[in-house]
């Protein structure tokens, strides 16, 4: 007997295999089918509402706000508004406290359905066109409220420019916590953008939203976001026909390939993640982009320290020269950051507590500081202390460290600072009584993010508790 998921596989017989056999049909022993029963509602309601209803069951995420139904059906807000409170009168659409409307996936089914017959072919791209540039504008602002010195390929001035940014006002969200509320809608939409070949908006919108896994690691989000940017840069590289257009799709797949590698990396797939680097170093070359070139050149080396070490210390030394060069004091101190990190790793202990020391001053020293990057250093400065032997230094630095990274929400970064806090204290016997916090929290944090370090770390943590 076929089971119900597999019969509900094929969307467009989904209502019509959906029936409630509690309700007769108008033959003995025939059940009204879900279809049939929305149907009646549907046919009650005013056309005005009938066609955002219709328009909703084409958005990509059954969760959304008036706003977001206004683009999807070309409306200002208040009229989206008022229309919306037809459909939850009629129980089409469900108003949450949040201030959002759901639509289950059976009523997006048949709005889908109704869609597909009476709007023009061409509606559900131009819907999704609509969608995709709303949270490409807000995505973006997000992205620059959290930090307005940070590389960009795409530039969304003109489209910026004439548009309202809701982070803007000290009253207005929180540009991390919009992002991540909204980072299964955003997949969403990216997913939806990329299948009607919507490729301008695509990568953009990934290296937007690139921001929110800067700070929480969802990992295979992040990849999947990455691998649709690449897939549409990589398409608009194969289609450019002018000068302009090939640098712009150069640019664009060198810079979505690099940042591709950070999440390819976190989750074991290192082969691959050269495989990108090496493509986007030799498609940035081609550039006189410098500080895109300084870009994948740090990447570049973030690779080479798990595979070639040896080889790293070049890759970041060419880095901290681009941006020196591009005039690019921010990406000058993240590579000496990293520089700092190479040559602790080589045994270089003196001239990378000098690195660092200088990064973590240049970081800070910044007319827009940068604590995050700041505090990664001061937990670098810590490890090479406890290589030279240092462990109250050690101990301080990172403890300071820890204590930023979770003010910054920067918790891939906090988890790894702790968990080098517990290595310390395992080998040493020093700060007993804070080990299991330390490791408890790392494990929290991991988790969170979908880390598969986190499992290794359990483990660690219920031996202790033995």
């Amino acid at each position: 007997m076929t089971s119900l998921s597999e019969e509900l596989e094929d969307e467009a017989g989904r209502l019509a295999a959906l029936a409630l056999p509690g309700f007769q049909g108008a033959l003995p022993g025939e059940g009204y089918s879900v279809s049939a029963l929305l149907g009646s509602s549907y046919r009650l309601l005013p056309p005005d509402a009938a066609r955002l209803y219709r328009l909703l069951g084409w958005l990509p995420t059954g969760a959304f706000d008036a706003g977001v139904a206004a683009v999807a059906a070309d409306l200002d807000t208040p009229s989206a508004k008022r229309l919306l409170r037809t459909l939850v009168t009629a129980s089409f659409v469900e108003a949450g406290r949040d201030g959002r409307y759901r639509i289950h996936d059976l009523v997006r089914l048949h709005a889908r359905e109704r869609a597909a017959e009476e709007e023009p072919p061409a509606e559900e791209k131009a819907m999704t066109r609509r969608v995709a540039t709303h949270y490409l504008v807000l995505a973006a602002f997000g992205d620059r409220a959290l930090r307005k010195e940070r590389l960009r390929i795409a530039d969304l001035s003109p489209l910026l420019r004439t548009a309202d940014d809701p982070f803007a006002a000290g009253t207005g969200p929180s540009p991390l916590e919009w992002l991540d509320a909204e980072r299964h809608a955003i997949l969403a939409v990216l997913r939806a953008a990329s299948r009607h070949r919507l490729h301008s908006l695509v990568w953009p919108l990934a290296e937007a939203f690139t921001a929110l896994f800067l700070r929480h690691r969802y990992l295979e989000a992040w990849k999947e976001s990455l691998e649709l940017g690449v897939a549409s840069a990589t398409a608009l590289a194969e289609s450019a026909e002018t000068v302009n257009e090939i640098a712009e799709a150069a640019q664009a797949e060198a810079r979505l390939r690099s940042l591709l590698s950070r999440p390819l990396m976190d989750v074991g797939e290192t082969d691959r993640a050269g495989r990108e680097l090496r493509t986007a170093a030799a498609r940035a070359e081609v550039t006189d982009h410098l500080t895109l070139r300084a870009s994948v050149q740090e990447f570049l080396g973030r690779h080479l320290d798990r595979v070639d070490p040896a080889q790293a210390v070049p890759a970041y030394r060419r880095s901290y020269e681009l941006n020196k060069e591009a005039g690019q004091g921010r990406g000058a101190a993240i590579a000496a950051y990293f520089l700092g990190c190479a040559l602790d790793a080589r045994g270089e202990y003196a001239e990378a507590l000098e690195t660092l020391r200088m990064a973590h001053h240049d970081l800070l020293a910044r007319e827009e500081p940068d604590p995050r990057m700041a505090a990664r250093a001061m937990a670098a400065i810590g490890v090479v202390h406890d290589h030279l032997g240092a462990t109250a230094e050690a101990v301080r630095a990172l403890r300071e460290a820890v204590r930023f990274l979770e003010e910054e929400k920067a918790t891939h970064y906090e988890a790894e600072a702790l968990v080098t806090l517990v290595d310390i204290a395992e080998r040493t016997g020093s700060h007993q009584d804070s080990v299991r916090g330390w490791l408890a929290r790392a494990v929290a944090l991991h988790e969170a993010n979908g880390n598969p370090v986190a499992e290794d770390l359990r483990r660690r943590l219920e031996n202790r508790d033995r």
